[in-house]
């Protein structure tokens, strides 16, 4: 895959993750903070990745390690909201799984 598709990749994932916090935050009694704790960053991340910013795909790995411990420990306490946080789970993943893969493909392709 080539960088500009991993990138664009990477980006769709982050704004679906941002559309999951969107909407399942929507009627949160604390709109305003969730929204900037949970929908900002994937939004600005995402901006970030499709610039081409350099830290950008290691900062959407760290922080993807949140999300998933989010969506874990939501699924388990909220059983009213574990689609929300399966569909936060899952995107979490990928987004592990598309900014990983430069570098693993990098580390375990083949030599040249």
């Amino acid at each position: 895959m080539s960088p500009r598709a991993q990138r664009g990749m990477l980006a769709a994932v982050l704004l679906a993750l941002a559309a999951v916090y969107a909407v399942w935050f929507a009627q949160d009694r604390h709109w305003l903070a969730s929204q900037l704790v949970f929908t900002l960053p994937p939004l600005l991340l995402a901006i970030g990745v499709l610039l081409g910013r350099g830290k950008a795909p290691f900062w959407v790995g760290v922080l993807a390690l949140f999300w998933f411990s989010h969506g874990v420990m939501s699924a388990w306490s909220h059983p009213e909201t574990a689609h929300w946080a399966w569909a936060e789970l899952l995107l979490a993943l990928a987004v592990i799984g598309v900014s990983s893969a430069p570098g693993l493909r990098k580390r375990f392709g083949p030599k040249g």
